[in-house]
């Protein structure tokens, strides 16, 4: 880097580091307040994905056993339903319809039956329009008796849990049919713990 000689013979600063040495400090306010920024940015950004895209739940109970055990945690995509609708066979996160409190407890079932079936659970097994389902998700016949034949009611589903033995699942036949608004997202994945992680 050059410097540059005054007229009286002495030796001037050079340009540039003058230019630095006029150069204002950024505050440390200044850059606090950036990383507020970023951080309220991320903030909403994750709370948006939590309520519209994905969350993760925690597995509580036995109802869904042996498909799924106490305490796994799973990837939940509430996008898909956004775009389109729950399917035979979907297992979904649920707001519980026999709760009115605000503090409504979620419950994981899987979908049986859709708008417009005839469903039937006759001699332990699930009929859907007439015909016996396959379930290999189960391990037992249903052990809770018969019930219906009932046509579930448009934007309404048949939903149950797969451990099929004497009151192990609270479920449709419990409190009948469940409202499409009801139905939180997919449970697509075990994420936890790591020997059970898969598709559901």
């Amino acid at each position: 880097m050059g410097t540059y000689e005054s007229q009286d013979g002495r030796e001037a600063v050079s340009a540039p580091a003058a230019e630095q040495a006029q150069a204002p400090t950024r505050s440390v306010a200044s850059e606090l307040w950036d990383w507020t920024k970023s951080i309220a940015v991320a903030l909403v950004i994750v709370i948006l994905l939590n309520m519209y895209v994905f969350n993760l739940s925690t597995v509580k109970g036995h109802s869904m056993e042996p498909t799924l055990r106490e305490k796994e945690w799973l990837f939940v995509n509430k996008f898909s339903f956004l775009i389109g609708h729950p399917d035979r066979g979907d297992v979904v996160i649920l707001k519980d319809p026999d709760m009115q409190s605000v503090d409504r407890q979620y419950l994981v079932k899987r979908v049986v039956a859709t708008p417009g079936d005839n469903v039937e659970i006759r001699g332990g097994k699930l009929y859907v329009n007439g015909e016996a389902v396959s379930e290999p998700y189960t391990d037992i016949k249903i052990e809770d008796g018969d019930r219906g034949p009932i046509i579930v009611e448009e934007g309404r589903y048949f939903v149950m849990g797969d451990n099929r033995h004497q009151l192990a699942s609270k479920d449709s036949r419990t409190f009948g049919t469940v409202s499409e608004k009801a139905i939180q997202g997919k449970a697509e994945f075990i994420l936890w713990p790591p020997r059970q992680m898969g598709g559901l």
